[in-house]
């Protein structure tokens, strides 16, 4: 499909918003991705310099919090607003959620994000989900080419992705993004995280009566969009942003550091008492592994080290791929610490009854190369565009 050059003006004006670059801000390739991730939706010089100057400070997550209130104290004092609101959302990534300092600072990020990108309640909607609700906001433009859906990954918030959402939304797309369950504003209200993710994606049609619609999932979304297409039929386009076939393979990814490797893959052979024993030894001295399994049983809703392994051992896709029968276009970053890139031919050789599939795999010669295309989002942006002009998501 042709797609009229006073749209590919508007496409480049929106791509153009982000910047490009991904950046050395500490020798921690975790905290490193964090930095980058969080800068990536501001893009404003002076919060690169000073995150490129904290982190020659910052040796543990104790001065990770202490740097970045710091920092989000000074920027709102300085009337900058939105790089307040992303420093207050990194000083609580790593803090548990009873921290008497979580709310408040969450609240800043709330209200400053939300101010600075001219979100009202209007486009607020708490949508009926079981026995409670879900959290999702629309964005329609005001003459809608085609109607996207997007939410996160592992315990993500989808209003972080908010300057992405807008751009789709003045790409000429109807835009939903919402928390789904083990997810920011959902997970906050006690629901865990679910494999079936068609039920929650169903709850989002039901309520703003959608078909025809492109799903896109980032992160781990981008195994629970392969899982939500294979049973949803409204679905007709499905992006993964990035690939992943098997959390339990990308979150024990970084495990042979610690010696946890083994513990782990053999976990579901294990007594699970054996099991816990050996993740709280290394839980004592090792920090990341002490937070990955704090949150991960917080996000799965499970009380123990071995009842996590289990969990994340069902959130794969090679179980439900052959039912996915949508046009599906698949993105993966060559150099993405999470999510191996062997990933991608996984995942391409078991969609074998999909309508079409597009794989994309961006380099570090175009500063994409990271989990989710954190260094370009514009390019990352520009490719589904594309996909989209020429699946029929988006009509001229």
């Amino acid at each position: 499909m042709k797609v009229a050059l006073k749209d590919e003006s508007l496409d480049q004006e929106i791509i153009s918003r982000f910047p490009v670059g991904y950046y050395e801000l500490h020798p921690n390739i975790s905290l490193n991705f964090q930095m980058n991730r969080y800068w990536n939706w501001v893009g404003e010089k002076q919060m690169l310099d000073e995150l490129r100057a904290a982190g020659t400070r910052i040796k543990s997550y104790d001065d990770w919090a202490r740097e970045m209130f710091d920092l989000s104290d000074k920027a709102l004092a300085a009337g900058r607003r939105l790089p307040a609101a992303y420093y207050a959302k990194m000083a609580i990534f790593f803090l548990d959620p009873s921290n008497p300092r979580v709310k408040p600072a969450f609240q800043r990020f709330l209200d400053n994000v939300l101010g600075e990108n001219g979100v009202t309640p209007d486009n607020h909607h708490p949508v009926p989900y079981r026995q409670t609700h879900l959290s999702a906001y629309r964005f329609t433009p005001a003459k809608p080419r085609g109607t996207i859906i997007v939410f996160g990954g592992y315990d993500s918030y989808i209003l972080e992705w908010l300057p992405a959402a807008l751009a789709l939304r003045d790409a000429g797309l109807d835009t939903v993004i919402f928390d789904g369950p083990g997810q920011g504003a959902a997970l906050d209200a006690g629901i865990p995280m679910t494999p079936d993710w068609h039920l929650p994606v169903a709850a989002i049609l039901d309520y703003f009566k959608l078909t025809d619609i492109t799903l896109l999932g980032f992160s781990l979304g981008g195994g629970l969009v392969i899982r939500a297409a294979a049973r949803e039929p409204r679905i007709k386009r499905a992006i993964a942003m990035d690939i992943c076939t098997s959390l339990f393979v990308a979150a024990t990814n970084g495990f042979s550091a610690s010696g946890l490797s083994v513990i782990a893959d053999n976990s579901g052979q294990m007594p699970a008492p054996l099991v816990n024993a050996a993740v709280a030894a290394v839980r004592k001295t090792d920090l990341l592994t002490d937070w990955v399994i704090g949150q991960g049983e917080r996000v799965m809703g499970v009380a123990t080290p071995a009842d996590v392994f289990q969990a994340w051992r069902e959130y794969r896709t090679d179980d439900v791929s052959s039912l996915v029968t949508q046009d599906v276009l698949l993105m993966a970053g060559a150099k993405d610490h999470y999510m191996p890139l062997q990933m991608l031919p996984d995942q391409l050789m078991t969609l074998t009854a999909a309508h079409s599939i597009t794989a994309r795999v961006f380099t570090e010669a175009e500063s994409a190369q990271n989990h989710c295309q954190i260094g370009n989002t514009g390019l990352a942006l520009k490719v589904i565009f594309d996909w989209l002009d020429e699946t029929g998501g988006r009509k001229a």
